[in-house]
């Protein structure tokens, strides 16, 4: 099999993300029109449905010798990332959000070689923002696809400061829909000792965001907006494409429990860290990421989360 062509990929990727885009913004979804997969907060749309339809025949179309995965069609203990080019495709990330009409919701389109995220496509049609990046060559935001004056910026956005520690950081988190067991409980007590005072304990951390869609918090951890993005419990569709774009932007992605070093786009538990002055654009850790790591890691402490794949 021939070497994929990356830029080629993301061309088609960017393409299809428009359509999606469109789709989404046309459509009216609300409450009564939605239905749930495991409970009353991972809420599923006909417009997930269609627009996971119209990626896979299109990509199929064009690449029909290339794997895909989408979240719509994804079957427990059957689906399974391989080391053979692979597009991996969540075509709402935020369904709630966009039940909600609120403006975070985008779709999330990833191309994977041996397993590493090699193309990133994530489009949020609301915003109109258009985040991409392909491996070895940078990672980029363009806004104005729908005014037709597009503008385009690399990413970070602005020149990476230091990583001081996490009193200074800005954290992405998520509850997730899963809301009781061991993995609720570790997420509500590292939530709460990462808000806390110093006096009582805590990191006293900026503050925490809760974008409701792991792809944008990707985004915004590589665009230089967010320190951090913890989560447990998303699947390799919700960070593929923002794998992909955040090392390109110099940022680094390991595992969500402590120790982790060496995290799987498959493996459901994730620490993504912007970029520094230092990095390197290659996905290694350097020595101001080491030091929020295992400062978020020591907050973490003995628990550790699990997620069955």
């Amino acid at each position: 099999m021939a070497e994929p062509n990356l830029q080629e990929i993301h061309d088609l990727l960017v393409d299809i993300a428009h359509e999606a885009g469109r789709m989404m913004l046309s459509a009216r979804p609300s409450n009564l029109s939605s239905g749930t997969k495991k409970n009353s907060a991972d809420l599923v749309t006909e417009t997930d449905r269609a627009v996971e339809t119209m990626v896979s025949t299109r990509l199929s179309t064009t690449y029909p010798s290339y794997a895909f995965i989408g979240e719509e069609t994804y079957v427990p203990g059957q689906t399974h990332l391989t080391d053979a080019p692979t597009f991996i495709c969540d075509p709402i990330d935020g369904t709630t959000n966009f039940v909600h009409a609120f403006p975070a919701f985008c779709i999330s389109l990833g191309f994977t070689v041996n397993r590493v995220p090699s193309v990133g496509v994530i489009y949020n049609p609301m915003l109109d923002e258009l985040w991409t990046g392909i491996k070895g060559r940078g990672s980029y935001l363009t806004r104005g696809a729908l005014s037709g004056v597009e503008r385009r910026e690399r990413l970070p956005l602005r020149e990476p400061e230091p990583l001081a520690g996490l009193d200074g950081a800005l954290i992405g988190a998520e509850w997730g829909s899963d809301r009781s067991g061991v993995n609720f409980e570790i997420k509500s007590k590292v939530f709460t000792k990462l808000a806390a005072s110093k006096e009582n304990g805590g990191a006293m951390v900026h503050s925490l965001r809760c974008l409701g869609s792991a792809a944008l918090n990707l985004a915004m951890v590589a665009a230089g907006q967010q320190d951090i993005f913890w989560e447990g419990g998303c699947w390799a569709w919700d960070v593929a494409a923002g794998w992909c774009i955040l090392v390109e932007a110099g940022g680094v992605m390991v595992g969500g429990n402590p120790g982790d070093w060496e995290a799987t786009v498959d493996g459901r538990k994730y620490l993504a860290v912007r970029g520094t002055r230092d990095g390197k654009n290659d996905g290694v850790v350097d020595e101001g990421q080491k030091g929020i790591i295992e400062e978020m890691w020591a907050v973490i402490g003995d628990g550790k989360m699990f997620y069955e794949s």
